[in-house]
């Protein structure tokens, strides 16, 4: 388990021009990012145990995070 944030300039820093051009134009990948950074911190939180959750509520929460992850990353890849 890790207690850093998977911040999407770490996770992609390859796409970093992208991903900012790309929330400034485009609606869809916006709402995509804005979505992955609401599921992270509340990751992170629940990591750190700054709101503690059941396991199972933390697992859902990191997988939404990972599929939203990847959604990006297609997007990335495609446009």
């Amino acid at each position: 388990m890790s207690h850093v944030p998977h911040e999407l300039a770490e996770e992609f820093p390859e796409y970093v021009e992208k991903m900012h051009t790309l929330k400034m134009n485009d609606r869809h990948f916006a709402h995509m990012a804005e979505e992955y950074h609401k599921v992270n911190r509340e990751v992170h939180r629940m990591e750190t145990r700054v709101e503690p959750v059941t396991d199972q509520v933390e697992e859902e929460a990191r997988r939404k995070r990972m599929q939203l992850k990847d959604r990006i990353a297609e997007y990335l890849a495609a446009h």
